[in-house]
């Protein structure tokens, strides 16, 4: 189930994009003003945001620029302002989408549709394990808050075990996916690069952890 960040103060505009959200099948995880949203996203995932522009303590374009920078999941901007140069600065801080007050929200529900299927297409490289996000194409791993660099191997490593969740990997087929079919090593590499990986995120055991499969090889398991 898709969880939505819906922030904004004004309570009646939650009550009521809850309601018709949680008809749809997203699961919406509501936050009454900025800080409260950055706090709500280091606390789940988040696959989408709807933020109002005019919120206490950080306000929409704020905490639009925020996301941004810290998380590849797709934005809407809501507001009461209608000037172009209102809706400028809500792309300059990095939206997706701009939805003006009143809306009806069938109209919000094609555009986080239309967010969704646009980010499945250039997502592919994108893998989430809870709160770290592996950007394949990048070769980054970020938590939210820090990137995360790793040694190419361990980094593709980790890539391919994470990017099919709970299917078991023999030592051979990792071999053979991460060091290729000529590389002449003893596939106990795979070991090492394992143990390595360990030790980077044993800090981030509640996300995920790597399951060894005694005589066979290793996958990767994700916290619910």
């Amino acid at each position: 189930m898709r969880k939505l960040l819906v922030a904004d103060d004004d309570h009646n505009i939650r009550m009521l994009l809850r309601h018709v959200l949680t008809k749809e099948g997203f699961q919406v995880i509501e936050a009454s003003d900025g800080r409260d949203a950055t706090d709500k996203m280091k606390e789940t995932t988040i696959d989408l945001a709807i933020v109002d522009v005019m919120m206490p303590h950080i306000d929409g374009l704020e905490l639009c620029e925020y996301i941004r920078k810290t998380y590849d999941i797709p934005i809407i901007l809501v507001t009461a302002r209608q000037q172009l140069s209102d809706k400028e600065q809500g792309y300059l801080r990095g939206t997706d989408d701009y939805v003006t007050k009143p809306f009806e929200p069938e109209e919000l529900l094609f555009r986080i549709n239309a967010l969704f299927r646009r980010y499945s297409i250039a997502s592919q490289d994108i893998i989430r394990l809870n709160r770290l996000v592996i950007d394949r194409k990048n070769y980054e791993i970020t938590d939210g808050e820090q990137i995360l660099l790793l040694p190419v191997k361990e980094f593709e490593l980790l890539a391919q075990l994470a990017k099919y969740p709970g299917r078991l990997f023999s030592r051979g087929e990792l071999i053979e996916l991460v060091w290729g079919v000529d590389y002449q090593g003893d596939d106990r590499t795979v070991d090492v690069h394992i143990k390595r990986l360990r030790e980077r995120f044993v800090d981030y055991q509640d996300d995920f952890n790597i399951r060894t499969v005694r005589g066979i090889g290793y996958k990767v398991e994700v916290s619910k």
